[in-house]
Parts: C-alpha cells; structure tokens; sequence
C-alpha cells in the first residue's frame, strides 16, 4: 500500500482535475482530507481524536446521493488513505474506532470495495510465510477490537488466522524474552478478542469434532502453558486465564460449559490432569508443564478471576460434586487464595469482590436452585466470608483495603437481599458487625470504609446511636493526614443518609429545607463549628473542604444556622464564614452579600486583609467562585481584587501561591465569559448578575481589569524583587494567558479557550489594550530567564514557548543566541542550566517557524553543533582540567545537550543515526572517566578514593597548573576552606558525572521506546559501553549528589533494556547485577565508608527497574544474597577501618528498604529483614551494629510509615493494629515473643541482674507504635502480655518506658480493664522493702493503661472504682516514706491521669503533704529529683488555693523548685485565676533582682520568660499589682541591670532576646534607652533570635510610646516606627507577623476600639502603608520624619552598579533576601510627595527639605545622565541585557525615581529651589526614562508614572 502522503497527493491531485463534476462536494472532500492529513500530523492524542472527529462530520454533511456519485478511484483511494491512517494508528482504539465509523459511512455508498480494501489489508499478515510479528499482532488486535468491517474480513479468513496463531505459540513458548514480553502478551490478547468476538466461528470447533481442531487444541496448551508458567508475565498469565475462560464461556449449553470449568478448576489440585474443553483435551500440570513444583499461585488467580469475569451465570450455576461451581467449587479456590501471601494480593482481594458480584447477579437462581437462604446467620459462608475480609481489612498492601470494602459493601447488600426474601427484619449481622467495627480504636483506618458500607443498611441515627463518639472521632481522624479522606467519606455517607433517612421518615408531608437544616444542626452543628475554628491547621483545612461542601450539598439551609452561630472575632472563625459563604455560593449560585447584608463588605475586607493566609485563601474563594462562568464579577468583587492582588505577590506560602493562580484563573474566565456574553449581547441590554452595571460596563471593566493586573505582572518580574513575588506574577500571567489569548493547549482536556474570544481580544486591542506579546513584556520574559532559581527560569521560559508568537525580532533573537553560548561557558552551575534553557528556547523557536526552516533540518543542525560544543570543552578538560573548569565547564554544554535533545518533541530517530549515536556514547565514556581520574589522582586502588585522596589529587593538579608548576614552592599549613580552584573543579566534576548519568538514561530509555528492533540505533555493544559508564560513575564516585542523579538515569536505562525484545539486553541489568553482589561479598582492600557509597545504589537501581507486574527474580536474587551475607560469621580478626563485606550486606539491604520505586514489593521480605537486623545488634564489631539499627529504623518505617510531623505520638501512618500486623508478618511474632521472654527470664528470682539485651528497646519501639486490636483480635496476642508485664522491673528506664507503651499496642481493649486491676493489685499499700525498678514500671503500665482505658471513653468511674480505691490506698508512694524520685512522680502523673475521680479528701491530704515537703529544704541531691519536684510542682499548681500557698513560699525553695515553679508560668499555664496572677507576679517581682544576679543562665532565662509571661497573659501587658516604694526601687535596679547587660551584650542570643522582652514590660514609657537598644538590635545581621525579641517589644510596650504623654518627645516615636519599618521588612516571617501585630494594636488603638476584645491582626503588606500614614499624619512637620522616609529609600548607587564586575563562583547572599527597595520605594513615594507639598506650612519642614534638595538635586540630574547614556540602539544589545539582568539596577532605579519625584514635586510647590534644576525638563527626563526603560522590557510600579504625570 502507498504511503498515506502518496494516497494524499493522489487524491487531491484527482479532486483538482478540470473535468471534475462534484463543486462543493470537492471542497468538502479537500476539508476532510486536510483534517485528516493534520490529524496524521500531530503527535498528541486529543488533537487527533479532534481531527478525525471533525473529519467524520464533515463527511456526513456530503448527502448520500453525492457520496453514491463520487468515481470508484475517488472512493479507493479515500478508503485506502483511510486503513492507511489505521495502520498508523494501530495503539490509539479511540482513532481507530473513529476511522472506522467514517469507513462505516463510506460502506453504505459501496460496501464490497471497503471490504475488499480492508481485507487487502490483512492479506499480508495471513498468507505470507514468516510468522506473526509484535506488529502483525497488533493489527490483528486492532481490526478484531476496533473494526466492524475489519471483524467481518476475520470471519471470511478465520481459518487463516488460526493456523497462523498455532504456528505461533511454539516460537514463541521456546523464547523466554518472547514468553516474558508484550510480544506473548499480544499473542494470548488476539485469541482473547477472537474467542470474544467471533464465537461463532470458534464454538464448532470446540464443541465439535473438526478438521481444524488440533490447531485451536495447540493454541489451547500453549494458553494453559502460560497461566502456569511462573517465569512469563503476571498480566500475561491473567489474561491467559481470561482467554481460556471465554473459550469455556463459547459452550453451546450449561452442562457442557459447567464440565469445562469444572476440568479447568482442577489446577488448584496438585497432580497432574487432563483439561477437557468440549472435544479439547490438552495435559495439565505435568513436570515441565508448571508442575506443583512451579506453581506461585497465580495460575489458580488466573483461572478463578477469568471464571468469573467471562463465564455465563448459567454455567457458573451449573452442578458439582457439592453443589453449583460458583459456590462449591470458585469460593474454596478464591478463600484459600485470600489466605494465602501472594505478591499479587490487590487482584485476589478483586477476586473476592467479582465473585462477590457475580453471586449477587446470580441470587435469585441460587434461590431457586437451593431453595433455602444463601446467608442465614451463623453460616458458615458468612463466617469465612466475614473472616477473610476482617483479617485484610487492615493490609498494607496498595489496593488491598479498598478491594475488602468493596467486597464488605456487596456482602451487606447480599444479606440485606437475602433477609428480605425470607422476612428476617433483625438484621443480626449488620448489628454485630456495627458493634464489632465500633469497638476499634478510632486510629484504626479500616473502621471507616466498614462503617461507610453499614450505613445504608443500618441508618444514620442507629449509627450514631450505638457509636456516640463517632464526631469526636472523626474530628480526630481529620486532625491526622492520612485518617482524613476515610473520615471525610463516612460523615459525607452519614449526612446523605441522614436527609434519606428524613426525607423518607414522613412521606406524606415532607419536611421543609429549614426543618432538614435544624433537623441536621442537632447532631452536626456543635461538631463543624469546632472543626471550623479549630486552632489546628489540618483540621481546619479538612473542615472546610470536606465537610462543608458535603453538609451544605445535603442540607442547603444549614448555611442559616452556621452563619448566625459565627462572630468573625478570631482569624478561625474568619476563616470558617468565608468558606461558608464561598461554599454556599458555589453550589447554590446565590449572591453572598444577601445573606450577610452590610457587614458582609466589612467582614469580606478583615478577611481579605487578614495576616493568616488560610483566611486570605478563603476570602479569596468567596470572590472568585461561581457555579456560572458567565456570572461577572461585580464592582465591589473588582474593587476587592485590585486591592488584595498587589498585597499578596510575596506570600511565602506555596500552597497560597497555587490557590492564588487557581482562584485567578477562575475569576478570569467570568470576566472573560461575561465579557463575550456582552459582546454578543445587543447595547443596553443588562447581563446576569452584573449589579448595576449594563453589558457595556460589564465589558470595559472585565477589559480593563485584564490590562491592569497584565500590567501589574509584568511590573513585578524585574530582577531585585523577591522569589516569591516573581514566582507569583508569572503564575498569576500563566492564568491571563491561558484565560484571555486564543492559544490552545492540546495536552489539556478542559480549560480550552472558546472558539470567539479572538472576538474580544479583538475588541480590546482597538482600545490599545491587550498587547501582551509586545517586544518590552517579550524583554521581560528572556530577563527572568536569568533569574538565580529554576522555577522563575522554567516558568518565564514556559511562558515563552507556549503563548509568545515563533517570529521574534531578529536583534532579540541573535541576542539570546549569543548570550546562551556566553552562559554555557559559567562555571556556575545556576548560570550554565539558564544557558541551557535560553538555547532550547532558541532552538525551539527555530523549529516552530515553518515557513522559514524545516523541522528536521534544524533539529540536525542543532543537534550536531550541540555534539561539538560538547566534544570542544571534553578536549579543552582533557588539555588542562583547572582551566576547563573555569572557561568551558563540561556540565553546561551537556546540560544543553540533555534538554535540546530529550526534551524536544518528535522521534529521535528522525535526528540522528547509528554513527552519531557511537559518538555521542563514546565522549560520554571518555568525559566520565577523564573526571574520574581527576578525582582518583596517582591512586592505582579500585576502591573509591577517599574526600582526603581526592584534595590531594587536586591539590597536585592545581599545583602543576600553576606559575613554575610548583617546583620549589613552600608548604603551607592546610586550610579547612575549599579555593576557588578546588571549588571550580569539584563542581565541574560532580555536576557532569551526574549530568552524565541522567543523559545517557534518558537517552537509551527514549530510543528504546521509539525504536523497532530492525530500525533500533543501539547494539548490544552499545548499551555494554553505557552499563559500562554507570558502573564506573556509581562504584568509583563518592559524592552523594553524583551517586543519586546517576542512579535515577541507571534506572531508566535498566528498566528500558529489561522490558526490551533482545534477551542479550535484558541480561545486561542482570550482570551488573551480579557484578554488585559478588562486589558485596568481596573483601574490600581499603574503607568506602559513607554506607558503602554508589554500591547500594547500583543495586537498588537494578532492583527497582523490573516490571511491578512481574515476580521479581532480580530482586529477590538481592535480596536472597545479601540476607546470606550478612548471615556469614565475622573473621576471627577484622580491621576496624575497612568495610566488612557483612556490614556492606546490611547497609545494601537498608537502601533497598528505603527505596521508594521498590515500595510494597519489600514488605514480603520484612520478617527476614527485621529478624536479621534484631540479631546483628548483638555482633562484636560496631559497624555491624550501627548498619543493623539503621537498618532496623528503615524497616520500621517501610513497614508503619512516618509520623505526622515527626510527632512522638499519635498514629502512625499505616495505622496498622497488632493483630493485622502480625498477620501480615505472621515470621516475626514467634521471634520477637522469644526475645523477650529471654529478656524477661534475666529479671526473675533473686538473682535478676543487668544484662544488655541490644534486641529489646528496639523491639519495644515497635511493638509501641502499633494499635491496639479490636474486641475481637484475629492472632492471639496474649503471649505478649507476661513479658511485658515483667519487664516492667528492667533497670534500664527507657525499656520500663517503651514496655508500658507496647503493652498497652499488644492488649485487646476488651483486656485493659483485668490488667488494671492486676497492676493494682500489687501496688504495696503500706511501706515495705521492694524493688523500686518494678515498682516504677508498674506505675507507668498502670497510667499508659488508664490513658487508654479513658480516651475511649468506654470505661465510667463505676468499672475503674476498684482501681481507683487501690491507688488511693497506695498513698504513701507519694511521700517521704517512698525514697525514689521516679516513682513517686510516677504515682502522681496516675493519680493526676484520674484527678477527675479522686475523692476531695484524698487530694486534699495529697496536696498538704506534698507543699508540706517541697517547702522544706531537701538533705541531698538524688537521681530524678528535679523530675519529681516538676511534676509535685505541675501537680499543686493546677488547683489555684494551692499554688498560691507553694508561690508564697517561692523565696525559701530550692532551686529545682523554683525552676519547676518559673518554667509553668513561662509555659502559660495555670494564669487564667485573677487572684493567682496577682500573687505570681508579686512574687516575680521582687525576687527578680535574685534571679538577675543569679549564676545559673537556665534560671534566669527562665524566670525573664516567666516574669513576661505574668505580665501579658493577654493581647496587652497586664497592669503590675501596687508596688511599695522599696519594692519599687528594687524594679528600677532590676531594670538598670537588664538595661546593662543589653547595652553590654552580655549573654548569649536567646538570654539577651528575654533580657529585651523583660525590660519591655517593666520600663518607664519615656525610655529612650530602650528605642536605641532596639533600633540596634533590628539590624539585617542581629541573630534571628534577637530581631523576634525587638519585634515581641514592640508589642509588649510600643503601643504606650506612641501616645503623648506631658513633656513627650517624639524621638522615640521615630525611633520606634523606623524599628518597625525595619521589622516588617525582616527576611524571618515569624518576626515580620510579630511586627504587624505591632502594627494591627496600633490601628485597633487608633480606632478607639482598645476597650474590645477582638483585636484582628492585618497583612505585613497592609501594615507597612499604615505605619507610614500614621507617621505622617501624627508628626509630619518633624524634622526627624522626612529623615525617616529618606533612610529607607534605596540609595541610587547607579555607578557602582554599572561598574560591578562579574561574580565569584559562589555568590554571597544579601543580609536580608526579602527586603525589595523598589516595593519600598513604592510605599514611601506618596508619604514623601505629601510632605513635599507641606513645604510652605512648615517653616523647620522647609528647612530640612532645602537642604536635602541642595544635597541631592546633583546626583538626581547626574543620574539621569547616566540612565540616558544606557539607551539602547535601534538593535538590542548585551551590555543592556546584563544591566537589565542586574539584580541591584531595578531597585537603584527606583531609589533614583522617588528622589527625583520628590525633587519635581518640590519645584513645583515652591520657586525658591528652582535654581537648581528646571522642573519642566526635570519632568520631561524622567518621563523619558519610564518610557524608555519600558520599551527595553524595564517596568515600574504605577506609584512613579504617576507622581511625575
């Protein structure tokens, strides 16, 4: 057949013939061609599915009478361009399926000549001699599956097509790279869709005795060959078992059927047998045919899933020996399957579900056919059924816990039939089973899918009804991340069926919405305003996502009820008013403000405005969600945005930055919708929901709101300004280009453009508006390519490539070609990837102009010059490495290399060939062992050199390039610090071997893909060469960072040859392989170290490559060895300083463990990992040990998962009860139950004695960090218990610790109440001679125990009233009698876990005793007395009337006792009491002076944070109780000493930042002192902590400074603003937050609202402008303000600027990251224009601006001059792109734009300065610079265009 171009040109050269009849039909011909050709053309999948589309209905508007006049040769060749397009096709079924409908449609018109082209097609494929190719069976699948004629052409040749199938399967059985690959997998799909598809051709075959039976015979054993050949592919195999279970499925009757499927479940047997399918009979299961020897059960998955998914349910029913085969003979194999530990577990879980599914189809006959029910209670079918789903209902495994629910909700609906038809309303099971799921803890996340699938049967309020604590749990569970999707879900489930449950209660007269709702509010109301204004992030955030949207979707009133039940007075209950009302606005498309009515813009603003993002985030939702695209935003939604988009560009927050980019997009495509909808509409007309403004208004707002916020963005991109404000203009300008340009992006599925917003852009560009692609926004966008951070760079370069237009200016073009080629020659690694990014750019744009260049050509073309560029610098490093290094460093050009090539779109075949490659391969080599070399110097060891041999080696190669070579040269003393020499080539060399390893994975993983094995550019030789390369980079390289990138592309490169169809190549990853281990298992002549260096990782690597889809052999292999290894007995003696090939064993094993492309496929291995690691902790050499606990640690984390937040407690993330684990790792039990009852053992009897058991913490961690089982355990547990129990007398404390915590994980819950009692039982009631180890351990059972027994809530006073008795009569642990510290703490955390409990009078002569003690002075100092006097301390003060008596008796106490005592105040707690705070801070007060005189720096840290902890329990400081005078020059002294040691730093940071805070509290509000040491002390470069302590002084005593006072001086007001504008600049977000809440008391103060509680802290970026206002407004005609707002002015040091030479190799950051002088100068500009127009009211004011204008008026217009000189020529040039590039020349610019504008305004305003410059050409010079720096890609902030307008 012709090629689809060829067919093409044929036929539009024969539409275009002049004696051609058709007229429209033609051009409706070439239409349909043209999409054709460009649905060919494309290479992503949506645009030829689009193409084909609008192809087939172009076709059918051609009537059929046309279509019956077209030629026979015009219809020929339009068919075979058509099968020519599907052959193309063939991996696409969606455009094969459309091609055919179109062949379809021109089958109507002729019918035989579509039939005839089609099996012309297919002719090739059976008739010809060479068997079926991967390709052949491909079409094959194709024209079976996606065909309807195609299936007709295989009916007429099916015989063909048989024979060819039989001859087949013998090659490819003998071949195990066939037999393993896609090529069998094609093979066993044909017969699957043949089988499938045309049954009638198949079925006398089978059932019949035929001719052609042998072949279909032969194809039957090769298919039953695969399902049990435990080598071939596990999907193979299931298919295969599919495949067979059609054919069965083919059977004329029943009877027939049923015998075939009864013969094919005999493979779950273990002899050999005969499988019969009809006249069929091929030999089963004999050796050499997957004997029971071979099997892994897969074949027994295959057979029952492809069973049940294939065979009718009449032949399912069908009898057996005990039954029917779907009951009898498929539930025996699918339980025992269920039992077992397959690798496959997710599919036998799937099992369970079809089989499942198919008896709830198949119900009624079951009926019929038993006639009695199928579920009766206590059946066993129900039990087992019950138990396989309960004992997996907790796996690990991925898959496996959503296949048991499923298969749990199909059983309740099974019983719920089954009770139905028999009239059983009881529903016995589903309450049992509601009991049962109840009684798990609430950390168990099974519970939640089983409660989920109850609930339909059982109703909402019988739920909540016998599970009462269901809210508080799942508000837990939404506290905790990975609890929350199955929380969310159950209380969805539970407010549906609620309104079900409602709605059906009175169906005669339905309740109204407002009744549902308060219906609702009973249960639900109290429970989501916690989770709403809940202080916790997490719960927050899940509350309002979750919970919300599914309340307010099933119950829409209930918005009524939360709103009237929300006081926006906390940041919380902001939060949870704007996500009710955003919610209630998306789903119902009401208006918000209606609801809230005029406190809604007011509330909308405090929470725009708010300083925590979330609040911000849900404003924003508010304004920018609608369930209509079409409904505009009105003029206050507009105002709203304007004002909130410029305040929060810098967020540092990503989460806020991709919410911010979201809810823009959103709030574009209204505008834009509404403004098409306007544009359509006629004049005059009022669109929807657009207030008071008609379709006009609607139209010129939508269109100038685009234009500002486009220009905004672009405004913000110039160098200078922060990361996160250039990363949040771009992505904020991704969504305007996206919303409002007519570019469509093929990659997306939604979000397109319509078709007729050309017509807007249209519109608005004959306003000059929308010109978003001009040359100075095109400038903008290649600056930001330079910016110093990758994602600036990707985002603008993005940006570039997918919305700018290919022809760009030819100046700016060159400029960036040749500023590319500069870049790649950087040293710097940052510089270099931007050379990269700027020539893919460059070539980029080549290739999309087509009119000028062919795609290919210049592909070549820069492909090739890539090659050289690269092979230039390999051979100037080669020549000399040190200049190498600093002129053309290899990792530019190779990084270049790597993203033009890999990167670009299309074949790589089309780019290069078989010679290209070679050398491409070869220079990789070579460059990968030239630097190699030059780290291993003169060592001749294979052993990776040492970090101490590799600076010797550069040491010697910077010597010899040196001047003289190093001859005669002096020895120097060796320096810690790295040169720039030794710097220049570790980078080079590190970052290319890395680059190294990534390109060459990439590369091989992308030709192996696209390439055929007849056309592939790759020999084995090759690929040789590049395992090669991997091996040296990963065995010989040390620095982590090379190892790492190189093993990501050795993963590529190994999982692309082990799926490849060469068997020479899939054994190449199982050499290197072998090559590691045996590498392992070798002595190594010298240490590695570093956890045996790239050694692990070549493994892992090799491992992690196979097929998840596979069993592994490679990884099993790994493991297999390395577990032998580590087994070997150590040497009698051993160096300590060289691995051991043992500890190289376990280090190796700990990566395969952590690796995190392995995941799941470890956990088989777990017990045989945990029990190795456990028993190498006893091994003599240390190395063994520390490899076995790390080993251990990463085991444990594999296993359990991480905590959240790297909490101590709380649930783990696998959540993972006892019983489920030991379940899954059924090995580990007996081992761990062994080791500690040998642990155990050594503590009983009189000679119990310290032995070091290394095995038995760590297995006290684990067993600690598993849940407790439910009522009912799966794996009996209580073996654990005795153990336990006994090493409660360990002397190691943290054992007693971590045994307390594992006995409450291995304990039932139903078990806690009997071991409470028998802990309490041998709590000794009167003073007597005990082991105080024991004594102490059962204590902290007995409280673990007593914490779990309370929190779920299952266990009242009455149960726990014997315990209780039995503690309190164990009084006398508390006291003096009991001499151990320990455990007379421990006594009172239990007795204070049940305070609740206590009688008043035990507590009352607990509490006389214990202050009784504690303030007599103790005789000697003893092990845990601090802890003691800590907790007896934490224990008094939690009853006020006793912490009052122990505070008075502060002076006498010892000193453990008052830093117990200062360290609660400082903690916030217990201040709450009016008459305690009192006392507290008397006390405080006058013992400070003791305390600052104290040596003891804990103390006095302490105490400071008490004393300002006392005195700010609130938003304010506290007034100080009434002093005596004494007392009160005693303050004054402690102040002059806190004042002393600050102006004398003397201390430490965080003495010195509490020194701050406490003088704050307790100055005289005129100290000037205080405001110097702060204006000191705010500095860039004070340490962090310090600058928070200025920012926590300014609130604790700013506030009072600012008011006047008599004989005020305004100084400190100065001095106090100016430390504020420094603060709220700071690089540290907790101290800029600090400063503005600062700022927000300031303006809650100034609005006389300081007697209200609700203080609402503002954004830093709305707090600087109102410092400044406020400054201005409050002393503006001081002297001292204008000196303020001109010191943070950035200085216009343009000369300097200018001049600065390149960088170093490593930059120096700025002190201060986040300061942006050009946003600064932004804010200053009005306060500064308004004082200048003060000038004639203020005679000091005047003279202060007089003479800083005689000052500055000469550098203004110098500067200017300057600024000029830098225009660029009519063609652009470097030197400007590298001033543009300049980080500090934005913000100079600004600097210089705000003195000038001050300077214009002041001429203006008066006549007295204007000898010193003209303000007309003042103001023309600096409109000419806006002007001309904006066409050269510079923007300003609007404040300046507009100040000198």
């Amino acid at each position: 057949m012709l090629s689809f171009e060829d067919l093409k040109a044929a036929i539009v050269d024969l539409i275009d013939t002049e004696d051609n009849p058709l007229g429209d039909v033609s051009m409706t011909l070439k239409s349909i061609i043209n999409q054709l050709s460009e649905g060919s053309r494309h290479t992503v999948k949506r645009c030829k599915e689009r193409c084909l589309e609008d192809a087939f209905q172009l076709l059918k508007k051609i009537p059929d009478a046309h279509l019956s006049s077209l030629e026979e040769e015009q219809l020929l060749l339009l068919v075979r361009l058509l099968l020519s397009m599907q052959l193309e096709m063939v991996n696409s079924s969606i455009a094969c399926r459309k091609l055919d409908k179109i062949l379809q449609h021109l089958a109507k018109v002729n019918h035989q000549l579509v039939l005839r082209e089609t099996s012309q097609c297919l002719h090739d494929i059976v008739h010809r001699d060479q068997i079926l190719s991967i390709d052949d069976l491909q079409i094959a699948c194709m024209f079976l599956e996606d065909s309807r004629i195609g299936r007709d052409v295989w009916r007429e040749t099916f015989p063909d097509l048989l024979d060819k199938l039989s001859r087949l399967f013998p090659v490819v059985m003998e071949q195990e790279g066939l037999r393993n690959g896609t090529f069998c997998y094609a093979a066993v799909k044909v017969c699957l869709q043949m089988f499938q598809l045309l049954p009638g051709e198949v079925a006398p075959l089978v059932w019949e005795p035929n001719p052609a039976g042998p072949r279909l015979q032969s194809i039957l054993q090769a298919l039953v060959d695969v399902i049990l050949g435990q080598r071939s592919n596990r999907d193979t195999r299931l298919l295969a078992g599919t495949t067979v279970s059609m054919l069965i499925n083919t059977a004329p009757d029943s009877r027939a059927g049923g015998a075939a499927a009864g013969s094919l479940l005999r493979i779950s047997g273990s002899e050999p047998w005969l499988l019969t399918v009809g006249v069929l009979t091929v030999q089963c299961g004999s050796p050499g045919r997957g004997g029971p020897e071979r099997r892994d059960g897969v074949e027994r998955l295959a057979v029952a899933r492809g069973l049940l998914m294939c065979c009718r349910p009449d032949i399912l029913l069908s009898p057996s020996t005990d039954g029917c085969l779907l009951l009898a003979d498929v539930f025996p194999l699918v339980c025992t399957l269920c039992q077992e530990k397959l690798d496959c577990h997710h599919y036998v879980f799937e099992v369970l579900a079809l089989w499942l599914k198919k008896v709830k189809d198949c119900l009624p006959a079951i009926w019929e056919l038993t006639g009695v029910r199928l579920l009766p209670d206590g059946s066993s079918l129900q039990q087992r059924l019950i138990q396989v789903m309960w004992n997996n209902a907790e796996s690990p495994v991925e898959g496996v816990s959503e296949d048991v629910r499923v298969a749990f909700r199909l059983l309740l609906e099974l019983y719920e039939r089954d009770c139905q038809r028999f009239g059983d309303t009881t529903k016995k099971l589903s309450l049992s089973l509601l009991q049962r799921v109840t009684q798990l803890p609430w950390e168990a996340r099974a519970k939640y899918p089983l409660l989920c699938a109850l609930i339909p049967h059982l109703g909402a309020a019988v739920v909540l009804e016998h599970y009462p604590e269901l809210p508080n749990h799942l508000l837990k569970c939404l506290s905790t991340n990975h609890l929350s999707p199955c929380a969310s879900e159950l209380h969805k489930c539970l407010v549906l069926q609620q309104r079900r449950d409602l709605c059906t209660a009175s169906p005669d007269a339905p309740p109204t919405e407002l009744e549902l709702a308060n219906q609702w509010a009973r249960p639900w109301l109290p429970v989501l305003l916690e989770a709403l204004s809940s202080e916790s992030t997490l719960l927050q955030t899940n509350a309002s996502t979750h919970l919300l949207p599914a309340t307010l979707q099933a119950f829409p009133s209930a918005v009524h009820p939360l709103l009237a039940a929300l006081q926006p007075d906390t940041p919380q209950n902001l939060h949870a008013w704007a996500r009710v009302l955003a919610v209630h606005r998306a789903s119902t498309g009401g208006s918000p403000w209606t609801l809230q009515g005029a406190s809604g813009p007011r509330r909308l603003r405090l929470a725009l405005g708010s300083a925590d993002h979330r609040v911000r985030m849900a404003a924003l939702d508010l304004l920018c969600c609608s369930p209509r695209s079409k409904d505009p935003p009105g003029p206050l939604e507009l105002s709203a945005m304007r004002a909130f988009v410029p305040q929060n560009l810098n967020g540092e927050s990503s989460t806020f930055r991709q919410h911010f980019q979201t809810g823009m997009r959103r709030f574009l495509v209204r505008i834009r919708d509404s403004c098409l909808q306007s544009l359509r509409a006629p004049r005059g007309k009022e669109a929807p929901q657009g207030g008071a403004l008609d379709g006009g208004g609607v139209l010129e707002q939508g269109v100038d709101f685009v234009e500002w916020l486009s220009l905004l963005c672009y405004s913000y991109l110039a160098q200078g300004h922060s990361f996160q404000r250039k990363k949040t203009a771009l992505l904020l300008l991704s969504a305007l280009l996206e919303t409002c340009t007519d570019t469509w992006s093929p990659e997306r599925k939604k979000g397109q453009p319509p078709v007729c917003v050309s017509a807007l852009i249209n519109w608005a560009r004959q306003r000059e508006q929308w010109d978003f692609f001009c040359r100075a926004k095109l400038l903008t966008l290649i600056g930001c390519l330079e910016d110093s951070t990758n994602e600036v760079r990707e985002l603008s370069g993005g940006l570039l490539l997918r919305y700018f237009p290919a022809a760009w200016p030819e100046d700016v073009a060159a400029l960036l070609r040749g500023r590319s080629r500069l870049l790649l020659c950087s040293p710097r690694v940052p510089q270099a990837q931007t050379g990269a990014l700027m020539t893919k750019t460059f070539g980029t744009l080549l290739t999309n102009q087509d009119q000028v260049f062919n795609d290919d050509v210049v592909s070549i073309l820069l492909f090739s010059d890539l090659v050289r560029e690269l092979e230039r610098h390999y051979l100037t490093a080669k020549e000399d490495v040190l200049l190498g290094a600093r002129s053309t460093p290899l990792h530019g050009a190779l990084s270049t290399l790597e993203r033009c090539l890999l990167e670009a779109p299309g074949r790589l075949g089309d780019m290069l060939d078989h010679g290209v490659v070679v050398e491409l391969l070869g220079l990789l080599e070579n460059i990968s062992l030239l630097l190699l070399g030059v780290l291993y110097g003169a060592q001749e060891s294979d052993a990776p050199p040492s970090f101490c041999d590799m600076g010797n080696a550069l040491n010697t190669l910077i010597a010899q390039a040196s001047p003289g070579g190093g001859a005669g040269e002096e020895e120097e003393e060796d320096s810690i610090l790295l040169t720039e020499e030794h710097g220049l080539i570790l980078t080079c060399c590190w970052v290319t071997l890395k680059g190294v390893g990534i390109f060459l994975g990439l590369l091989v993983e992308r030709l192996l893909a696209e390439g055929k094995p007849e056309a592939c550019l790759l020999t084995t030789e090759d690929l040789k060469r590049g395992s090669k390369v991997f091996k040296n980079i990963l065995l010989k390289c040390r620095h982590w960072g090379a190892v790492e990138g190189c093993g990501a592309g050795f993963t590529r490169f190994c999982a692309a040859l082990l799926t490849s169809w060469d068997p020479e190549w899939r054994d190449i990853p199982e050499h290197m392989l072998r090559q590691g281990l045996q590498v392992v298992r070798s002595p190594r002549p010298s240490s590695v170290t570093r956890r045996g260096a790239g050694l692990p990782m070549l493994l892992l690597c090799v491992a992690s490559a196979e097929e998840a889809n596979r069993s592994r052999p490679l990884l099993s292999l790994s493991v297999g060895t390395l577990l032998d290894t580590a087994r070997d007995p150590l040497p009698a003696h051993w160096d300590q300083t060289l691995d051991l090939p043992q500890v190289c064993a376990v280090h190796t094993l700990q990566a395969l463990v952590r690796g995190s492309l392995l995941g799941g496929a470890m956990l088989q291995y777990a017990s045989d990992v945990a029990v190795l690691s456990l028993t190498l902790l006893r091994s003599p050499c240390w190395a063994m040990r520390n490899a076995a606990l790390q080993l251990y640690s990463s085991l444990c984390s594999r296993v359990l998962g991480q905590r959240p937040g790297g909490a101590r407690d709380g649930p783990v993330q696998h959540g993972a009860s006892a019983p489920a684990f030991f379940l899954q790792h059924g090995a580990l039990q007996p081992f761990l139950l062994g080791e500690l009852r040998a642990a155990a053992g050594d503590l009983r009897g009189a000679g119990a004695r310290l032995r070091l058991q290394p095995s038995l913490y760590p297995i006290l961690t684990l067993l600690a960090q598993l849940q407790p089982g439910g009522p009912a355990p799966t794996r009996d547990l209580s073996g654990f218990l005795e153990p336990l129990l006994q090493l409660a007398a360990s002397p190691v404390h943290s054992v007693r610790t971590m045994a307390a915590k594992a006995l409450v994980a291995t304990a039932s819950p139903a078990e806690h109440g009997a071991l409470l009692l028998q802990l309490s039982a041998r709590l000794p009631v009167r003073p007597a001679r005990c082991c105080h180890n024991r004594l102490h351990g059962q204590l902290l059972q007995t409280r673990a125990l007593l914490d779990a027994a309370l929190s779920s809530a299952r266990y009242g006073s009455c149960e726990l009233g014997e315990v209780l008795s039995r503690i309190e009569a164990s009084y006398w642990l508390a006291g003096a009698a009991q001499r151990c510290p320990l455990v007379r703490a421990a006594y009172l955390a239990v007795v204070s876990t049940l305070r609740a409990q206590c009688s008043p009078a035990f507590l009352h002569q607990l509490s006389g005793s214990l202050l009784q003690e504690l303030s007599q002075p103790q005789p000697r100092l003893q092990v845990g007395s601090l802890f003691y006097h800590q907790t007896a301390a934490h224990f008094l003060c939690v009853d006020p009337a006793w912490a009052g008596q122990m505070w008075q008796g502060f002076p006498s106490a010892s000193p453990d006792l008052k830093l117990s005592l200062v360290t609660w105040v400082a903690e916030g707690r217990g201040l709450s009491t009016g008459n305690l705070q009192l006392v507290v801070l008397r006390v405080l007060q006058a013992n400070l002076k003791e305390a600052l005189l104290s040596d003891y720096v804990e103390y006095r840290r302490s105490y400071l944070a008490a004393l300002v902890a006392g005195m700010t329990p609130g938003a304010w400081p506290s007034p100080a109780p009434q002093a005596d005078p004494v007392q009160e020059a005693e303050l004054q002294q402690s102040l002059e000493l806190l004042l002393g040691d600050l102006e004398a730093q003397r201390g430490g940071p965080e003495l010195l930042s509490q020194a701050l805070c406490a003088a704050s509290v307790l100055l005289d509000p005129t100290s000037r002192r205080w405001c110097s040491l702060l204006e000191g002390y705010c500095s860039p470069g004070a340490p962090e902590v310090l600058r928070l302590a200025c920012a926590k002084a300014l609130c604790l005593a700013g506030n009072p400074l600012m008011s006047p006072v008599p004989g005020w001086d305004s100084r400190p007001r100065h001095q106090l603003i100016n430390t504020g504008l420094y603060l709220l600049q700071d690089q540290n977000q907790q101290v800029r937050v600090t400063a503005a809440r600062f700022a927000s008391t300031l303006r809650h103060l100034r609005g006389g609202a300081a007697g209200q509680s609700s203080l609402h802290l503002m954004q830093v970026n709305q707090e600087v402008p109102f410092v400044l206002d406020f400054l201005l407004e409050s002393c503006w005609e001081r002297p001292a303000t204008l000196g303020v707002l001109l010191g943070h002015l950035p200085e216009p040091d343009l000369p300097s600027v200018l001049r600065e030479a390149c960088s170093s190799l490593y930059e120096q950051d700025e002190a201060n990251v986040f300061a942006e002088p050009s946003v600064m100068a932004a804010f200053l500009l009005p306060p500064l224009l308004h004082m200048a127009e003060k000038y004639p009211a203020c005679p000091a004011l005047a003279e202060r601006l007089r003479a800083w204008a005689s000052r500055a008026a000469p550098r203004v217009l110098e500067d200017l001059a300057a600024c000029r000189a830098l225009r660029p020529g009519h063609a652009l040039d470097a030197a400007w792109l590298a001033v543009l590039t300049h980080s500090r020349f934005h913000g100079a610019l600004c600097g210089l734009l705000g003195r000038a504008a001050l300077l214009l305004r002041l001429l203006q305003t008066t006549s007295d300065l204007r000898p010193l410059a003209d303000p007309l050409t003042l103001q023309r010079d600096v409109q000419d610079l806006l002007c001309l720096m904006g066409q050269n890609g510079l923007h300003f902030p609007s404040a300046f265009r507009e100040a000198v307008a």
